[in-house]
């Protein structure tokens, strides 16, 4: 990264800097910015330019050469800068139409005609002098259809300068925005320099006006990046202190006993051996737990990793040492699903465990509060029933979020208040999702992360192809039959619960009617969606299961968390309109007996996701390819997520500059944890900013 940027825009720096020092004034930044006219301003307002800071602080995604009028050709689609000549209007015969507007424009290489639809007032607005930025189409015989216009001036107006692309919307275009950037490109000198000095120059950093104005009009990447690392090290230097002040404010229950009912269940019960990625996630989660400050532990893994295993030694662990463990899940499938699979783990009724949902009926619910109360009840699998104000428990030790992006921040607050009053419970966080490294780093900052990458032994392969045509399509559904009539089971997955002419998806329920009619109309077919009753899913699920059903039609519904051993296909329908994640995780569904499994993904054979997941197996290689696809914002969702969002940062573009800002945030915190000294003040400011910034729920 430059230290510093070359003068551009014909700046005179001798003169600069023999002028007086003017300071900052950053409430400058928050002067409106005047848009014209209406549509615009509600555009703008839209994207959050409202203020002057606002604006400055839109980059452009990109730049495009500003051409000359002897350069362009027929047909091509360009941005020029040139001074109006003469301008008029006359009447369009066509009914509805406003006048059209003509102007005669030139540049220092020719004269063309710009022409100008539906804005009759541009004729007063751009008399002859003015200088215009345009976009738009060349036609040829020197005349040039204009989309986009707006005023520029002198210092932009020599041809061939780079002319910025604005991120834009509906009412107002990328040429309005550099418009208004130039005009209040002077208040690029009242923004705020946070970082001290020393720290600038130890990491080889422009000052941030500078890097502002090149971002804008200069070196735009160099002063993006500048930006962003203040962005990240803001984020990070949260982050780590948020984990620090976990660590220093909140006590848990230690438990240190050495092990007796988890080592005979590990030892003798498990039906079989853990891997060694299990096993080490276990002594790591036991290190955890017996410390006097609650355990923040992610735990993220391949589909098929075995996660329930390692998050029931967890509870486990808590339990004998006489106290309560509770497993939360977003869905009432998946909470039955766990329920299911905890039973299975633990034969002979080792420990009873309870399944606490908002289907529940009210004389089993009532039974289940008052053994939890009371500490008869030591497991519990459930959704957010867990979390009402009417469920207590005894002694709460162990607490196991499932998919935990999925709950919002007082979601996840509401049960660490579960926990004995002054304590907090020991928190494991799982997802079935890999994270990459960088996002990690950027979303998860706070939290120590275990991966399980190993599978259990026995797992089979999986071949997954892409079904593009019909004719693909009738030998899809013929190698489908051909696993049924073997004995083997096959899922279907739908986008949709029924029909949407708006989507032109294949829905659960029409695809399951025609399916039991004609493809599988020799096979037995239930269905299973969200919107169904708890019963009516829970007999689709247990016929399936028992090997009642041969194919299984569903919404994503199946996700994660249902394990038939005998199904060996997994056929999407309108794959394309599925994340790679969510793709992998419905594959996991198969491939988990002793037969070689079959995913048919339904979809545009040029389709990039879908062309890796055919080609890659590897949940955490995918995860680094899907980011590389849609960017950190589309993968991680919202802020409700408690995921990070950025301003001026790309990932995984920055990944090598988040690791420079941990690392110098890591110094920071170690060397002045408070940010206490005279010159990170304005560094502590922002960080305070961000703190404080609202988080929904």
């Amino acid at each position: 990264m430059p230290t510093a940027f070359a003068s551009s825009d014909g700046l005179d720096t001798a003169a600069l800097s023999d002028a007086p020092v003017r300071w900052p004034r950053p409430s400058r930044l928050d002067q409106p910015v005047a848009w014209k006219p209406k549509p615009a301003a509600e555009a703008a307002e839209t994207l959050g330019l409202t203020t002057v800071g606002a604006l400055l602080a839109h980059l452009p995604r990109d730049s495009g050469e500003a051409r000359t009028i002897a350069e362009l050709e027929q047909d091509e689609t360009a941005t020029v800068i040139v001074e109006v000549r003469s301008i008029t209007s006359r009447p369009v015969r066509r009914r509805g139409m406003k006048p059209l507007v003509e102007a005669v424009v030139a540049d220092a290489t020719g004269v063309m005609k710009a022409t100008f639809f539906n804005q009759p007032w541009l004729k007063d607005q751009y008399r002859p002098g003015t200088r215009l930025m345009l976009a738009g189409k060349y036609q040829g015989g020197a005349r040039f259809r204009v989309n986009t216009h707006a005023r520029t001036d002198a210092a932009v107006a020599a041809a061939g300068e780079a002319a910025s692309q604005y991120p834009a919307t509906k009412g107002i275009s990328s040429t309005q925005i550099l418009a208004a950037v130039r005009e209040h490109r002077a208040a690029i000198a009242d923004v705020v320099e946070p970082l001290p000095a020393s720290l600038r120059v130890a990491e080889r950093l422009p000052d941030a006006p500078a890097a502002l104005a090149a971002a804008h009009f200069g070196d735009r990447e160099g002063g993006r990046t500048r930006l962003a690392f203040d962005e990240l090290l803001v984020d990070q230097i949260v982050q780590l202190r948020l984990r620090a002040e976990r660590r220093a404010t909140q006590s848990a229950a230690p438990l240190r006993e050495e092990p007796t009912l988890s080592r005979v269940w590990r030892d003798t019960l498990l039906p079989f051996a853990p891997t060694g990625d299990q096993s080490a996630a276990m002594d790591e989660i036991d290190a955890d737990l017996a410390a006097e400050r609650p355990m923040q532990r992610l735990l993220m893994g391949e589909v098929g990793s075995g996660k329930t295993v390692v998050a029931l030694h967890a509870m486990l662990r808590a339990v004998e040492h006489g106290m309560q463990a509770a497993m939360m899940a977003p869905t009432e499938t998946l909470a039955e699903q766990h329920f299911a699979t905890l039973q299975a783990l633990m034969p002979g009724s080792l420990v009873p465990v309870a399944l606490l949902t908002g289907s529940t009926p009210g004389a089993r619910r009532a039974d289940i509060l008052g053994k939890l109360r009371t500490g008869e009840l030591k497991l519990v699998v459930g959704t957010h029933a867990l979390i009402e104000p009417d469920v207590e428990f005894d002694r709460l030790a162990v607490a196991v979020v499932d998919e935990q992006h999925r709950f919002g921040v007082r979601q996840r607050a509401a049960l660490d208040a579960k926990a004995p009053e002054g304590l907090a419970p020991h928190v494991l966080h799982m997802t079935a999702t890999p994270i990459p490294r960088t996002l990690r780093l950027a979303s998860f900052g706070a939290l120590d992360v275990t991966a399980l990458r190993e599978l259990p032994k026995g797992r089979q392969p999986i071949e997954t192809f892409v079904v593009g045509g019909e004719r693909e399509r009738e030998r899809a559904y013929e190698r489908i039959r051909e696993e049924l009539r073997a004995g083997h089971q096959a899922f279907v997955v739908c986008p949709l619960v029924s029909e949407s002419e708006a989507l032109q998806a294949r829905a659960a329920t029409a695809e399951f009617e025609r399916l039991k009619a004609t493809e599988f109309a020799d096979f037995r077919v239930v269905l299973l969606h969200g919107q169904m009753r708890p019963r009516e899913k829970a007999e689709a699920m247990e016929a399936f299961a028992a090997g009642g059903a041969d194919v299984l039609v569903a919404t994503t519904v199946i996700e994660v968390g249902i394990d038939v051993p005998n199904a060996t296909v997994m056929l999407v329908e309108d794959a394309e309109r599925y994340g790679i994640s969510q793709l992998h995780q419905l594959r996991g569904r198969v491939g988990r007996g002793s037969h070689p499994s079959l995913c048919l993904l339904f979809g545009p054979a040029d389709s990039l996701r879908l062309k890796a997941l055919a080609q890659h197996g590897d949940g955490f290689q995918l995860a680094e390819i899907d980011l590389e696809l849609r960017g950190e914002g589309e993968l991680t969702g919202t802020r409700q997520s408690g995921l990070a969002r950025f301003d001026f940062a790309r990932l995984p573009e920055d990944g090598a500059l988040l690791e420079r800002a941990h690392r110098r945030a890591a110094t920071l915190l170690h060397d002045d944890p408070g940010l206490e000294a005279p010159e990170l003040a304005l560094l502590a400011e922002r960080v305070g900013r961000r703190e404080r910034e609202p988080v929904a729920a």
